[in-house]
C-alpha cells in the first residue's frame, strides 16, 4: 500500500534540529522523498505500524505533528505531480 507521511517538526524548540533529522532519516528507510517534509512509501502493514511506532518515538507530539494518508494498493492515478522535480514510480526500476 501507498502511504504518504508528511512531518513539521519544531526547529525552534530544544532539541527540534536533532528530532527533524532524525525524523528524515527514519523516512528514508522506508520511502522516497517527494518533498521537503513530504515521503511516499510503499508498505505492508507490519512496516507501516514499525515506521510509525518509530516516528512517534523521535517526535515531540507537544510540539511537532505528523500525518500519515493511506492511499491503499489501488493508489496509481491518485497523485497527481506537476512543475519541478519530475515524479517518480514508486514501484518502478530503481537503478543505482
Amino acid at each position: 500500500m501507498l502511504i504518504l507521511v508528511t512531518y513539521d517538526v519544531n526547529t525552534e524548540s530544544e532539541g527540534g534540529q536533532a528530532r527533524l533529522r532524525k525524523v528524515a532519516k527514519c523516512c528514508v528507510k522506508y520511502g522516497q522523498r517527494v518533498q521537503n517534509s513530504v515521503f511516499e512509501c510503499v508498505l505492508d502493514e507490519s512496516q507501516y505500524k514499525e515506521m510509525q511506532h518509530q516516528l512517534l518515538n523521535i517526535i515531540d507530539e507537544e510540539k511537532d505533528s505528523l500525518r500519515f494518508y493511506n492511499l491503499g494498493n489501488k493508489y496509481q492515478g491518485k497523485a497527481e505531480h506537476f512543475g519541478a522535480k519530475e515524479g517518480y514510480r514508486a514501484e518502478g526500476v530503481l537503478m543505482m
